[in-house]
């Protein structure tokens, strides 16, 4: 990604980091506070529309508001819209706005920015996966007056408020929307009316923000109102786990994100740090099977790995203690979970190999992989660098050890760039693909991951009555039924047709210095939330 803007020179480090009792202003609002904070992965896009990656969602709230956010219960509540109203067939909601909301740019949030940010999602190659999925029953949005806009849709969904309350109902200002250099990338020409301005994105080194002192329009989740308690915000891009926590442990930063089990203890034991994890919403993190190839056209083949994988021990040596096992796609924080999966499955080795022995799979070669036919039992998976977070490369190289000793599988890792990993999807050159995704409704993921002509579906299976349960548990209202259709898509894909290998549940960890205050979740992703509320001192 190139540079979007030139930048100033950096300044060395301890100089940004402002260690310094915070100053409290006649006013009573924190003035000259900077705070760094470390990050495990460089964001993709720094556009809210284009959002995809989990672990850029702390970065897009401080510059970004959406209409509504959910609170801790799941409910949606008022953010820039003040309030709500959805007709008695669920076609029509009608969003009264606030009208005292100002993007960074000067321009005036109101409905018919409402309208042009929904607009844009109906460009050509914009955002298709929105398009297609989160958007697809948006008939139209029409500005009724400047505090009001009216969506209608053409079916029933229930997935509107969440999209509404995610990262991709994030309100851009419209003129930025025409104007900026680079729309899909983002950067400090793309604006919206968050509680930071971002300053500069240096790609592999920093991404900067100063605070909108205008700001006065929090969700109602915050802690506190009016402007943001920090002056300036600097996220230091540092993929390295142990070059993050020794930044933290000499005072080089205050605050990171994705500790790894390795440091938790070290962490935890120092009484100048603080430690606090969160389960991610969503889908757990998971291995998909491609159906459309050998060997995994085969459902014995696909049950015999995941037999072959005692998935508590991989765990176990990678995270060490740290990661909480999945038995569904779903995780265990959604309403819709299967809890009857538990334990059902995997880590079964006599049970692998009889399998691959009655589809044919009885030669070894040289090295010790099972052959059919004069070819090696290989499955492979290919996967784009800037989503691999956790130590996911780790986890992959411990299964991938562990399926050739138990059951005499060649499974075959590549962690490669974006560019090589989407054109290994295209070519259908790969047998396994892994995903997890934060939607804090996992109906988004499922219509995303599952259907034939779902955007990401990477298994290539076609079930058109699985399709059908899928279409209904979005148009419904009813939470009971979606729970009912969402047990019987699990059973379908893990229990009858094994197309999936659930692994782990992600999560998320900050660890802080004990002067920073005001860390968090957001209470929709298990994330960690944006700096609104952060502090330093008391």
């Amino acid at each position: 990604m190139k540079i979007l803007r030139a930048v100033l020179p950096l300044v060395l480090l301890a100089a940004a980091c402002g260690t310094g009792a915070p100053q409290e202003a006649a006013t009573g609002t924190v003035t000259g506070t900077s705070l760094t904070w470390a990050i495990e992965t460089q964001p993709v896009t720094l556009n809210p529309h284009q959002w995809a990656q989990n672990k850029a969602r702390l970065l897009v709230f401080n510059q970004f508001d959406a209409l509504i956010a959910r609170d801790k219960t799941g409910n949606f509540v008022p953010w820039l819209a003040k309030s709500w109203q959805v007709s008695p067939d669920h076609l029509t909601y009608t969003f009264e706005l606030r009208d005292d909301v100002t993007f960074h740019d000067g321009t005036k949030f109101d409905a018919a920015a409402v309208k042009a940010n929904l607009d844009q999602f109906g460009k050509a190659d914009y955002n298709a996966v929105v398009k297609a999925i989160q958007l697809r029953n948006l008939e139209r949005t029409e500005v009724l007056s400047p505090t009001s806009v009216r969506l209608t849709l053409k079916n029933p969904d229930a997935l509107l408020l969440d999209f509404l309350a995610s990262p991709y109902g994030g309100q851009v200002s419209p003129k930025s929307l025409q104007n900026a250099k680079d729309l899909k990338a983002g950067g400090p020409d793309l604006v919206g009316t968050g509680p930071f301005v971002l300053e500069a994105f240096v790609p592999g080194q920093e991404i900067r923000y100063r605070r909108n002192d205008a700001y006065a329009w929090p969700p109602a989740t915050a802690a506190h109102q009016g402007p943001a308690h920090l002056s300036t915000l600097t996220y230091r891009i540092l993929p390295t786990a142990s070059v993050r926590v020794g930044a933290l442990t000499s005072g080089q930063v205050q605050v990171v994100e994705g500790v790894p089990a390795t440091e938790i203890p070290l962490i935890k034991a120092d009484p100048e740090l603080t430690f606090a994890s969160e389960l991610n919403t969503g889908t757990s993190f998971t291995y998909y099977f491609n159906v459309s190839r050998a060997p995994f056209d085969d459902k014995r083949v696909r049950q015999a790995f995941r037999e072959a994988v005692d998935v508590d021990k991989v765990l176990a040596s990678v995270y060490q203690g740290s990661a909480s096992r999945a038995w569904s796609l779903v995780g265990s924080r959604s309403p819709f979970y299967d809890a009857s999966l538990e334990k059902s499955y995997g880590g079964d080795t006599a049970k692998a190999n009889a399998l691959l022995d009655e589809a044919g799979w009885t030669a070894r070669d040289a090295e010790g992989f099972r052959t059919k036919d004069g070819r090696r039992l290989t499955v492979r998976t290919v996967a784009a660098a800037p989503f691999v977070r956790d130590r996911r490369d780790v986890l992959a190289q411990a299964i991938q050890a562990q399926v050739k000793q138990s059951a005499g599988i060649d499974f075959q890792v590549k962690i490669v760039d974006a560019g090589t990993a989407t054109k290994a999807v295209e070519d259908n050159e790969y047998e396994l693909f892994e995903n997890s995704r934060g939607d804090s409704d996992v109906g988004a993921a499922l219509n995303l991951i599952l259907p034939a002509k779902g955007a990401i579906n990477r298994t290539r299976r076609d079930d058109p009555e699985l399709d059908a349960w899928l279409v209904e548990a979005s148009t419904t209202s009813d939470p009971a039924r979606r729970k009912e259709l969402y047990l019987k898509v699990q059973q379908r894909v893990v229990t009858e047709e094994a197309i999936v290998l659930p692994v782990y549940q992600p999560a998320d960890q900050i660890a802080a210095h004990r002067s920073v205050g005001g860390l968090g979740f957001d209470p929709s992703s298990g994330t960690p939330g944006s700096a609104y509320d952060v502090r330093i001192g008391t």
